[in-house]
């Protein structure tokens, strides 16, 4: 993996520093760098599109948080380019190279000592009046869920063309395995190892108690059909992307076709990450 993308968070200057010393160790490894646009214009070096930089890599380094590694694994993904993340944020569920770790982290993947896991992802598309009007692909999750003046949502839902419920609630999150620490875990879903290839399905605020969140296997055709009159309805991709909603029309998720691949060091412990990142164990 000689050609390596540098992808960085916008506006923030920890990466600059970082880069003054992580280019020229690359440089002298024999790797050919291709840094994002706007931090190679401050840095006075010759920068590259994001587009560009997933046509021309064999790995891409990401400096920032877990925002960032999102937006950029809907990038790469596609073409199977893996990704080093390197957290600058405050949580880094997925950026799990710490600053500090950065140069021994670089070492290891240069010598092989780093394992590529690979992550489910999930392909949403959106049908209005019996039409596929556009299509998205996440990391994270899928969340249907009301604006901030709308009363409860009903949600019709089938899966494998089985009818199972019209939710009443605030929305619906619908999770990989990846995406089960993030918004969903914070709406009352369970923990997934993050190679599991399961789907969750958690509700926000349900109408009704019993309302529970439920794991499916990878393989589900899941439909969500929108019965509520309010056009204060959207559906939102990895926190990122959003798209209104109207009555009637019908979401459809499944698994995509495509995998993000992280590289992450073969020493890692991911029961060490969930004690360091949710505070595990401590009072």
């Amino acid at each position: 993996m000689k050609k390596i993308g540098i992808i960085c968070k916008t506006g923030r200057k920890e990466p600059r520093e970082i880069l003054q010393e992580l280019l020229p160790l690359l440089r002298q490894k024999g790797c050919e760098a291709f840094v994002d646009a706007e931090t190679a214009a401050a840095l006075n070096i010759r920068g590259f599109s994001r587009s560009e930089i997933a046509s021309l890599v064999d790995i891409v380094f990401v400096l920032g948080g877990d925002g960032t590694m999102l937006s950029v694994s809907r990038l790469v993904a596609p073409k199977g380019i893996p990704i080093l993340g390197i957290n600058l944020g405050s949580l880094g569920f997925i950026t799990e190279v710490n600053r500090d770790e950065i140069f021994s982290a670089v070492d290891k993947m240069l010598n092989d000592g780093c394992a590529i896991e690979e992550r489910l992802m999930l392909t949403a598309a959106i049908y209005r009046n019996g039409n596929r009007i556009t299509e998205y692909t996440v990391l994270n999750d899928i969340v249907i869920n009301k604006g901030a003046l709308a009363r409860i949502i009903d949600l019709e839902t089938n899966i494998n063309n089985k009818y199972v419920t019209t939710y009443k609630a605030d929305g619906l999150i619908i999770s990989t395995p990846t995406g089960s620490t993030a918004y969903s875990l914070s709406a009352g879903g369970p923990i997934l190892y993050p190679t599991l290839d399961s789907i969750v399905l958690t509700p926000i605020c349900s109408h009704t108690l019993t309302n529970r969140p439920i794991v499916l296997p990878e393989t589900s055709k899941i439909e969500i059909i929108i019965k509520s009159l309010s056009e204060d309805v959207f559906l939102t991709l990895d926190g990122q992307v959003g798209f209104s909603l109207r009555m009637d029309d019908v979401v459809e998720i499944s698994k995509s076709p495509f995998k993000t691949k992280l590289m992450v060091p073969i020493e890692r412990d991911y029961f060490q990450v969930l004690r360091t990142k949710l505070k595990w164990g401590e009072r």
